[in-house]
Parts: C-alpha cells; sequence; structure tokens
C-alpha cells in the first residue's frame, strides 16, 4: 500500500525512473480504456429561434478532451490502423471451399434448428500447413474454427462439431452430394454484408447548422475538391463498370461524375451532395437525401475554423445513417482534424483517435479515414436492429434450403458418409464415380467463384492500399537454431533465459555471434519461470510429482557466477533457494503489478499458498547493490501469510490486484468446469463463470484494467469471455454479470493467449491469431509452422519449425496471395553445436515480438494503474520503431512459388484457378483503365500468340504481369500498365 516519506510524489516518481522501459511495458500491458474510442452524450439540435429539434444519444471520438486547444499536429506515423474483421480472413468458403474438393453435410440440432456444416482438408495459405477448416452455418450466424491435421487420426463430423460445442442432435448430419449446393451457401456467406461500401460525402458551409442548408449547397469549395481528390478518383458514371453504389450508370439521373476508389480490395464509391442532382424547386433537395440519408456513414466536411459552431449528428434527419465523420481543414499548417461520432448502438471500433486528432500527412489522414469508415458499418452491423434483421434472412434461407432437400433424401442425394473418405477407397467401377463426381463438384464451385470475382463481389485484397508499413506485430529473429525443446522461458533484460527438456537453462544472448550460456545443468528441470529485474529476483518451479518445489534466486548472483565463469549450478547448489513449503507445487502465478508488492500464489494439489516478500518497497526499486540481505540467496526475505483450501486442483490460476490494496486482492482459479474467484484475505470463493461444455480445456485466465478497475479475460477451448470483477460485490456467491462484459470465439484453438493493448494475441499450433482487447475482431493470422510460445511476461518469444524470413508473413495486406515459405536467405546465425542424436527432430528457430512495438502507442494516453494515484506515462526511449529481421517478401517472388503450388494440383483444379485469375484481372484492370480503347484481354491475346506461348507460359505471364503491375500501380500510368502487357 501507502509509501512512507517526506515526498510521496517524488518516491513514485523514482520507483518509475528506476523501472526499465520494459518492465513498465510489461505490468501495463493488460491495461486499457474504451475511453480512448470515445465517450456517450446526448446531443442536442435547435433552431434559431433556440427551439429543441431533435436529439440523440451518440459516442463521440475527438482524441482530445479540448478540441479548440491549439494542438501541434502528431508527426509520428500510426501502426494501429488495421481494417477490423477482413473480408479476405472472414471468408473462408470463397476462400479456401469453392472450386476444391469439400465436403458439405446438413442435420438438425437438439431445439430441431436445421444446421450446415463445411469441411475441407486445406494447406494453410499456400505454406504447407494442411489443416482442416469447417463452417457450422446456424440462424444466429457462421461460426468457423480450423483444427491441426494428423496424418495418423483422421477427425469425425462429431469430432469437428463437437469442437464447435455441438454435441447434441435431433437429426445426424449427413452428406449432401449434390454440387449445386455451394451456390446455397455461398449466398449465406454473402449475408455477412457486402464486400464493397457506399459513403455519404456532405460539404457545409461554416455557419449551416441543419441539414437543408447543407443539402442545398449547389457547389464545393477548392478546399473541399482537394479533399475528394484524396478521397478517390473522379468517375463518369454513365457506362461505368465497377461496383456503383445504387448510382444510376445509364441515364445520369443521380448526376454526371462521382468518385470512387478501391481499397484493400473492397471498392468504396462516395455518394456526393455537390455531385448528385441540384434541385432550385425542391429546397429539400430530396434526391439527394434518398442516397445520403441511406448510408449507413456519412462523412461531413464543414468549412471554418475550429472554434465556429461545428456540426451535430441531431442536425440530419436520417434514421438510417449510424456514424458521421467530420472532418475539418486547416489551411494555416495544411491539416485536417477528425472527428466521430457512433450512434450509441454501434459496437466500439477503431482505430482509436490520435491525440490530438490532427493529421499533417495527407495520405495517411485518407488511409485513417477509410480504415475508420470500413470498419464503422461493418461495426454498425452488428447493432441489435441489423443482427436480428440478418438473423431472420438467414433463418429463412436456411430453413428453406433444409426443406428443398428433404424430399430428395430417399434418393441417396444425402447419404451418411464417415468424414475420414475424403478420398474414399472403393472397388475400380465405384472410385470412377466418384471421382467424376468430385470434378463436377469442382467445376460447378470454380465457375461459381468465377461468376462472383466478374460481378464484383469476391472478397480479394489484391488491390491494396498505397501506404506500406511495417505491423506492430512483425517478429524479429532472435536465434536461427536451436537444437533443444523449450519446456519454458522469460526475458531478462535484452537476452533470453529459457528452461529445456534436456540440457538444464541457458541464457540466450541477442547477438548471433554469442553462444548460449549454460545458467543451470539437467539436474534442475525447470517447468515455469518469471524474471523479476527490478526485485533482483528470478523465481522458478522445478521437478514434478512430490519433489516439485519453487526455488528464488538472486539474478545479481547468477550474473557474477556467468560473469566470473564460475561452474554451472546445479540441483545441488540450489539447495538454499527452495521455498520449503512449497513441496508438490505444480502451478504458481505472481501478481501484475509486483512492482509494488510481489504476492505469490503456489498451488499444491487443491491447497493454495500464499507467500509475500518481506521488503519495503523503496527496498525493492534500489539498485541491486543495495537489496535488502547480504546472503545468496533470498528465501529469507519471503514470509508464508495463509493456506487456503479448494474443491479441486486448479489448472489456471491468475492473481487480480484490488483497487486498495488493503485485503481486496482476489485469486481466479480454473478447475472442473468452471473459472473461480477466490478472496485472497478470506479465501471465500465466488463463482465467476460456468462452462457450458461436454469437454473443456482450459487456456488461460489474464487480469485486465480498464481505467484501473480489474477485470479478467477468461480462456477455454476456443473462446474468450470479459468479466468485469471491480468494484466486487461479493454480496451473493455468484459474480453478477456487467454490461461491459463480453465474449468471442477464436478461428482455431489456443494453445496460448497474451494480451498486449490494444491486441490480443492466440498461439496455436500453427498460427498467431490476432485480435482487438476491446471488441474481439479479428486484424490478422499469421502463419507459423510447429509453433510454440516461450516467454510473453515482456516481450514475446516464439519458436517455430519456419527457417528466417518464412516464420512471419508480416504484411497483411494480401494473405489470399501468400506462398510456401521462401528459401532463406545467405544471412544465417551461427549453429551452435548439436547434441542431436541419429534420429533426432531438427533444431528450431526462436522470434522475438518487441512488446513496445505493439502496446507503444496505446500508452502514449496515460492510463490508470491499480494501485497508483499518479498516472506514469512511458518514457519516449520505450517506443520504438520495429526493426524486422523476418523480411516481408515482394509480391513478385510470391507469385512465382504461387505458381509452383499452382503447378503441383490437379490440371482441372489449375484451370479453374487461372480461370479465376483472369476474371479479377479483367475486373480489376478493366476499371483502373477506363475509356482506354479496346479490352487488355484482346491485346493479351495477341501478344501471347505472336510469342507462341504455352498455355501454361501464357498463365506464368498472366500472374507475373498483374503482380508487377500491382507493385508499380504507384509509379506509372495507363500507357505504363498497357506497356507491362
Amino acid at each position: 500500500g501507502a509509501m512512507s516519506g517526506a515526498d510521496p510524489a517524488a518516491n513514485k516518481l523514482l520507483s518509475f525512473n528506476q523501472r526499465s522501459a520494459s518492465e513498465d511495458l510489461g505490468c501495463r500491458r493488460g491495461e486499457f480504456s474504451r475511453k480512448h474510442y470515445g465517450s456517450v452524450e446526448l446531443l442536442i439540435s435547435s433552431d434559431a429561434d433556440g427551439a429543441i429539434q431533435r436529439a440523440g444519444r451518440f459516442r463521440v471520438e475527438n482524441g482530445s478532451i479540448d478540441e479548440a486547444s491549439d494542438y501541434m499536429p502528431g508527426t509520428w506515423r500510426r501502426t494501429d490502423v488495421h481494417l477490423e474483421n477482413p473480408e479476405y480472413h472472414t471468408r473462408w468458403y470463397f476462400k479456401y471451399f469453392l472450386g476444391k474438393v469439400h465436403q458439405n453435410y446438413v442435420g438438425t440440432d437438439a431445439e430441431k434448428n436445421p444446421f450446415f456444416l463445411s469441411v475441407v482438408l486445406s494447406d494453410q495459405n499456400n505454406q504447407r500447413v494442411p489443416q482442416y477448416r469447417a463452417i457450422l452455418w446456424r440462424k444466429m450466424g457462421t461460426l468457423k474454427i480450423s483444427l491441426p491435421y494428423s496424418p495418423t487420426k483422421t477427425l469425425s463430423v462429431k469430432s469437428i462439431l463437437s469442437a464447435m460445442n455441438v454435441d447434441r442432435f435431433e437429426k445426424g448430419p449427413r452428406e449432401i452430394l449434390n454440387p449445386e449446393i455451394q451456390k446455397d451457401l455461398l449466398v449465406l456467406e454473402e449475408q455477412e454484408g457486402s464486400v464493397n461500401f457506399k459513403f455519404g460525402v456532405l460539404y457545409a458551409k461554416d455557419g449551416q447548422l441543419t441539414d437543408d442548408e447543407m443539402f442545398s449547397n449547389e457547389s464545393g469549395s477548392e478546399n473541399f475538391n482537394i479533399f475528394l481528390n484524396l478521397l478517390g478518383d473522379t468517375i463518369c458514371l454513365q457506362g461505368w463498370a465497377g461496383y456503383r453504389g445504387g448510382l444510376d450508370t445509364k441515364n445520369d439521373t443521380t448526376g454526371i461524375n462521382s468518385i470512387y476508389t478501391v481499397y484493400q480490395g473492397h471498392e468504396l464509391m462516395f455518394h456526393v451532395s455537390t455531385m448528385l442532382p441540384y434541385s432550385k424547386e425542391n429546397k429539400q433537395q430530396v434526391e439527394r437525401k434518398r442516397h445520403i440519408g441511406n448510408d449507413i456513414v456519412t462523412i461531413v466536411f464543414q468549412e471554418g475554423d475550429d472554434a465556429s459552431p461545428s456540426f451535430k449528428p441531431s442536425m440530419i434527419r436520417s434514421h438510417f445513417t449510424h456514424i458521421f465523420a467530420l472532418v475539418r481543414y486547416n489551411s494555416q499548417n495544411d491539416s485536417y482534424r477528425l472527428k466521430i461520432f457512433s450512434e450509441e448502438s454501434v459496437p466500439l471500433f477503431g482505430p482509436p483517435l490520435p491525440s490530438p486528432p490532427v493529421f499533417t500527412d495527407h495520405q495517411e489522414f485518407r488511409d485513417f479515414l477509410l480504415v475508420k469508415l470500413i470498419n464503422g458499418e461493418k461495426a454498425t452491423l452488428e447493432t441489435p436492429t441489423f443482427a436480428q434483421k440478418r438473423q431472420r434472412t438467414l433463418d429463412m434461407l436456411i430453413r428453406s434450403l433444409y426443406q428443398d432437400l428433404m424430399p430428395d433424401m430417399p434418393k441417396n442425394m444425402l447419404n451418411r458418409r464417415s468424414f475420414s473418405d475424403v478420398l474414399p477407397e472403393s472397388p475400380k467401377s465405384a472410385r470412377k464415380k466418384e471421382e467424376a463426381r468430385q470434378a463436377e463438384f469442382v467445376r460447378v464451385g470454380q465457375a461459381l467463384k468465377l461468376k462472383t470475382i466478374v460481378r464484383g463481389d469476391a472478397p480479394t485484397s489484391l488491390v491494396t492500399t498505397g501506404l506500406c508499413r511495417k505491423e506492430p506485430w512483425e517478429s524479429q529473429s532472435f536465434c536461427s537454431s536451436f537444437p533443444y525443446d523449450i519446456v519454458c522461458g522469460d526475458s531478462w533484460g535484452q537476452s533470453l533465459l529459457v528452461a529445456t527438456d534436456s540440457a538444464g537453462v541457458m541464457l540466450l544472448e541477442d547477438s548471433p555471434t554469442l553462444p548460449p550460456v549454460q545458467v543451470f545443468d539437467k539436474t534442475l528441470t525447470v517447468k515455469q519461470m518469471h524474471v523479476l529485474e527490478p526485485q533482483d529476483l528470478l523465481i522458478a518451479r522445478a521437478d514434478k510429482g512430490k519433489d516439485a518445489r519453487l526455488y528464488v534466486y538472486r539474478l545479481s548472483s547468477l550474473k557474477r557466477g556467468i560473469e566470473e565463469r564460475q561452474l554451472v549450478r546445479t540441483k545441488c547448489d540450489s539447495r538454499e533457494n527452495k521455498l520449503e513449503k512449497t513441496k508438490g507445487c505444480h502451478l504458481y502465478s505472481i501478481n501484475t503489478h509486483h512492482g509494488v508488492e510481489l504476492r505469490i500464489v503456489a498451488a499444491i494439489r487443491n491447497k493454495l499458498l500464499l507467500i509475500t516478500r518481506k521488503q519495503s518497497r523503496l527496498d525493492c526499486l534500489g539498485s541491486i547493490a543495495t537489496v535488502t540481505g547480504t546472503t545468496d540467496s533470498p528465501v529469507e526475505e519471503f514470509q508464508y501469510i495463509r493456506e487456503i483450501c479448494l474443491c479441486d486442483s486448479p489448472v489456471v490460476m491468475a492473481l487480480v490486484d484490488g483497487p486498495t490494496g488493503e485485503n481486496d486482492h482476489m485469486i481466479c482459479v480454473a478447475y472442473r468446469h468452471q473459472f473461480d474467484l477466490i478472496n485472497e484475505s478470506t479465501g471465500d470463493a465466488y463463482r465467476l463463470h460456468h462452462v457450458d461444455s461436454n469437454r473443456v480445456n482450459f487456456v488461460a485466465a489474464i487480469d485486465v484494467y480498464e481505467d484501473g478497475e480489474a477485470g479478467l479475460l477468461l480462456c477455454y477451448n476456443n473462446i474468450c469471455v470479459y468479466k468485469k470483477v471491480c468494484p466486487f460485490n461479493g454480496a451473493t456467491p455468484m459474480i453478477q454479470p456487467n454490461t461491459s462484459d463480453f465474449h468471442f470465439s477464436w478461428n482455431q484453438m489456443p494453445n496460448a493467449i497474451v494480451c498486449a493493448f490494444p491486441y490480443i494475441l492466440a498461439f496455436t499450433t500453427d498460427s498467431i491469431e490476432i485480435r482487438l482487447v476491446v471488441n474481439g475482431n479479428l486484424v490478422y493470422t499469421a502463419v507459423v509452422p510447429e509453433l510454440q510460445l516461450t516467454a510473453s511476461r515482456s516481450d514475446i518469444y516464439f519458436i517455430s519449425s519456419a527457417p528466417i524470413n518464412s516464420a512471419s508473413n508480416c504484411s497483411s495486406r494480401d494473405t489470399s496471395s501468400q506462398s510456401s515459405p521462401q528459401t532463406p536467405t545467405g544471412y544465417e546465425m551461427p549453429v551452435f553445436p548439436s547434441p542431436l542424436g541419429d534420429g533426432e527432430a531438427p533444431s528450431k528457430h526462436i522470434y522475438k515480438i518487441p512488446l513496445s512495438n505493439l502496446v507503444g502507442r496505446s500508452i502514449e494516453r496515460p492510463l490508470k494503474s491499480p494501485l497508483v494515484n499518479k498516472v506514469l506515462t512511458a518514457p519516449a526511449s520505450s517506443v520504438i520503431g520495429p526493426t524486422p529481421m523476418i523480411a516481408s517478401t515482394t509480391s513478385l517472388s510470391l507469385s512465382r512459388m504461387e505458381i509452383k503450388e499452382i503447378a503441383s494440383r490437379t490440371r482441372k483444379e489449375l484451370l479453374g484457378e487461372c480461370l479465376c485469375v483472369c476474371a479479377l484481372l479483367n475486373r480489376k484492370l478493366s476499371l483502373r483503365l477506363c475509356g482506354t480503347a479496346g479490352s487488355w484481354q484482346e491485346m493479351y491475346q495477341k501478344k501471347s500468340a505472336a510469342a507462341g506461348w504455352t498455355s501454361g507460359a501464357a498463365q506464368y505471364h498472366l500472374l507475373l504481369t498483374f503482380q508487377l503491375w500491382v507493385i508499380n500501380k504507384k509509379n506509372c500510368n495507363d500507357t505504363c500498365v498497357l506497356d507491362l502487357l
């Protein structure tokens, strides 16, 4: 709790300055604030006489408290601007199923609701990581899951449904053999929302405060026209072949021109008020309101300086528009200021506005604005109004499809086949029949894919944004060849301390030239560890069963031993470092904010032992030389506080810091089918969450602090649940639900979870799935073969079998063109002497994601921590830019690998793939080269015929041409593009 001394504020400052930057980030990674995403206000609009016209509750984002203040615009480049739930990650059926051999099933659940299940065995993003992908189609929406493939163990339909928490049926699943089912399932997937967007753009002069005035502006200013040119290209509507966003492309009834762009594969059409038809007779400008009033998202460009009266959503008479983006241009410093209004029911969506919300880099502003608008519209579709409508539509489509299939059941169209029969073994004639059916199935799927692309509804990301930036989760190579299996680890400064399964504990330096240093030999088998630098402390749980103990060491002593080349420590040397009462300990946990007071809870079967360190706060903040005690072992500094008995052995455990630190700390434990909250002082247990599932695999409980108030992220199976636990009300044995509670599902089964606000990362057997903490939305999935998380208390370290340059494909711009792993570059780190014998596993590679890259931007605005009254901000030095050593490969080199991958498939699939790519090229290039005489396909056919290419060479050139065009499109005009062809 409280500190003694004449100047507590000075002591706090001292404490902060003496903590390492990484330690501070490590403690604060779980602290977040929804206030970064705005606060709800009642907005009232009145007429010239002061009478109230309309009122509405909107969440207002302005990035700062006082928007009239004269701020210097931010100069740093944002790294947290991401499309949420990007279609090229979420539209699985189009991307992974259509045009491939897969299976579709129909059944009814215990409540007699029909469901469909689609399953495919696919290579994840062409990275040679085979896995099962499954989509469960239900009226509540689709549920997706990816399960690892094992050549020795085939999955049954029942086990896949069980992984999705569907264990009881009224009618068990049967396979649908009719290839036309693919068309119906694609329609179900498209109910998620359009891949293309229409946004309103309303021009308002300085002082205009009613929608009639704004809609009556016949033309915009020069600044407005510059803003429109920033948004996109001016296109001629007559004869327009691309996405039209409800505008007339035949008779000019909705204007002659419009603004259009393509952003990360999404076609965007802007309904610009000054480009829509103007009527002198109709003061209400019904034609303009008809389009802009029916857009979910509208940009309002308002003239005037920040001091003049500004726009409010209540000025617009529209029940449909949920999000307004107010843009103001400042000619004095050539900057744009942004403010976002979201209707109260719209879930939170990113990216949060910078503080101040001022942009001097116009391309960065465009990037930020378009991402914010797309995310906003998708978030609006999750409001009760839209979600209920979508659910009704899904229910109707699924029931209708089910009823259409029922009469065909006797004709054996539905057939109970084992899921393991992906290519069924059968007599020759039956096999030929099955191959013919599969060929027809693939042909129908490819034709459907082709049609979707030509129509412009394909969830593709081939056309990318102009801004190329490093993503915060980009990993760096730390050690290219480590020959041992790692059990656990933790960062020690810029080094990594790892416990191996057969070679003891080693220190890996952050240098490719330095070999690993042995710290403990193999007699000490460490299972769990924490390196706490400010406390000069290493905590380790070693051995198993009755021999298990917690050991505590001074880091300074270990460091001396290493530097003076003393003998490697053994288990015998550690007798003085045992915490004897922890005998039989199978799990332990420490509190997050251990800089204030270190608390350890050790689990010994069904008993919890609370241990604290007998140090004053000033002692634990002092330098290594002045730490209390002179002995080599810090054991005497620890005291046993109390034992708490549980009804079962905990599988997962987390300590929760109370707001005052006075008998209000809690312990979260997971066992059986539940998460319980234990009062650390009294031992009273409270039910936090019951897992309603036949089987449960507990993954993690993570304590997080929203504006200083504790909450817990409870992770089990592929589910993540957020529960607010503070302020704690212990009046009932059941923790009551809170309005801020939410849950989401991962697409894979996580083995470990790491929270680093604004992100939450799931580490699975072959991928890192990255979502946002505030809403659970997916932002990226990185394919990492044979992945294992090593350390995450501060910087994140993981091991993988992927060689350098391929473990982390970090450009989230285009995973649809992902390829097989690249050949490692000439730069390789030195290989350690290998202790491997014959037939042993090859060495693994260790990668690092610096924590400061993930959370650096989110802590630019101060956050409130529990137990610390004064808000601390991180020093500038802790916010460093990413320096990736795993390079994002260029589109060109990817395409070569892609062709190799495609060439290995069947000729039928190759032809289908090529047709789809051709259709995509046709659509994207014809939109880009509008007005150019002749179609690019005709020119291409002539060129290939003249060159005498074979069809295979032509396909190769076709893909290379498109990739070249993507690379060069920023720096070339239409003529250059045609020259490339």
